[in-house]
């Protein structure tokens, strides 16, 4: 099966981190993009509180965090007649962006359609179920032929780029006319900095129909939960009933604990508004370091990345940046059209970031 996949990205990144490593005042990683600040201390209460959970959970989750889920998605997506039946918990997003056309039940000659320059999973999970995958620039100019699975990433990973209300709003509309599911990736959607991004699920979007629609989030990246696994599914009861029966045979359950901490992290804005505020100078900090440095940053207007150029090959901008102790991710990982550019996360600490831009000559 491991045949069907390409090399994983980032074990071609471990020369590079030796030789930042290698660094008199040690590595500044601004590649993976891991949260390191704390998880916000009543979240770990809520943990620890639920600690004593001896039995099995449920797929579905308690109903308390159902509640939540749907209270959430009401409050900050602007989604409306929301009920239990639309939501459903994840063990982290990436198992269902590796397994959704899985478990979807696509296989050859079924179609997989992501953004040209996207998250290295989505065509993962279409080898992984035999599927074809294809890229596109503008979802709308797909051929729709065969295409069963379309996926959106706003704010995008790696650029940053938000798409428009009234881009969803097209996007949308040519899914239904076609019959397609379209599944919007919205894990960045709270870090909007130059752009507030739109949930597919919001009414002017889908006109508060959420037939065939179906969005991703995360509380890794808010709430600093990476560690956790906790992500979850809005949208689509039809889509979400079939996943739900799918994913009780392969046992597919949040930890007790976790759907615990999840309900007190969702129900929360305070340690939200300050992590954006910690995120907000680190970024600032870093983007001021590289074009002082000759780098152009393109998109970004959210999320936790710069996308940046010097046009140059972005392994070239690897092994510069590396020989000064940081370490950045190659746009290469992220598709073809990223071969001159580098992505570079914020989520290092401030003191890290703070190396970064002196070694910059910030």
């Amino acid at each position: 099966m491991s045949k069907l996949l390409p090399e994983f990205p980032w074990d071609r990144l471990e020369p590079y981190k030796a030789t930042a490593s290698a660094h008199p005042d040690g590595i500044v990683d601004l590649s993976v993009g891991t949260p390191v600040d704390p998880v916000p201390q009543l979240v770990q209460q809520a943990l620890t509180d639920a600690a004593d959970s001896p039995g099995y959970p449920t797929v579905w989750g308690t109903p308390a965090l159902r509640d939540a889920l749907v209270g959430w998605s009401r409050r900050r997506l602007g989604a409306t007649g929301l009920t239990h039946r639309h939501v459903l918990p994840l063990v982290g997003s990436k198992e269902l962006v590796a397994s959704l056309p899985t478990q979807l039940g696509l296989g050859p000659g079924d179609r997989v359609a992501y953004p040209r320059l996207a998250y290295p999973t989505y065509e993962v999970g279409a080898r992984l179920a035999g599927a074809d995958h294809v890229v596109y620039d503008d979802p709308w100019e797909l051929d729709p032929d065969g295409l069963r699975l379309l996926w959106l990433n706003s704010p995008s990973n790696p650029t940053g780029r938000v798409l428009t209300a009234d881009e969803l709003r097209r996007t949308v509309a040519w899914a239904r006319e076609h019959g397609v599911l379209l599944v919007s990736d919205e894990c960045y959607l709270e870090l909007g900095w130059e752009a507030e991004p739109v949930s597919v699920l919001h009414p002017d979007v889908c006109g508060g129909s959420y037939d065939g629609l179906v969005a991703v989030h995360s509380l890794s990246k808010r709430s600093n939960l990476a560690g956790y696994r906790a992500a979850f599914l809005v949208g689509d009861p039809a889509v979400l009933g079939e996943l739900l029966e799918i994913r009780k045979h392969g046992g597919f359950m949040v930890p007790a604990p976790v759907q615990a901490a999840t309900v007190a992290a969702l129900g929360d804005t305070a340690h939200v508004t300050e992590q954006r505020a910690r995120y907000a100078a680190r970024r600032e900090a870093l983007r001021g370091a590289l074009e002082a440095n000759g780098f152009r940053i393109e998109h970004s207007e959210a999320s936790l990345y710069l996308w940046a150029t010097r046009d140059e090959p972005c392994w070239d901008t690897v092994g510069d940046l590396a020989k000064h102790g940081v370490l950045v991710a190659p746009g290469e990982f992220y598709g073809d059209a990223g071969a001159r550019f580098v992505r570079v996360a914020f989520t290092a600490t401030d003191e890290r970031v703070r190396a970064a831009v002196q070694r910059l000559g910030g």
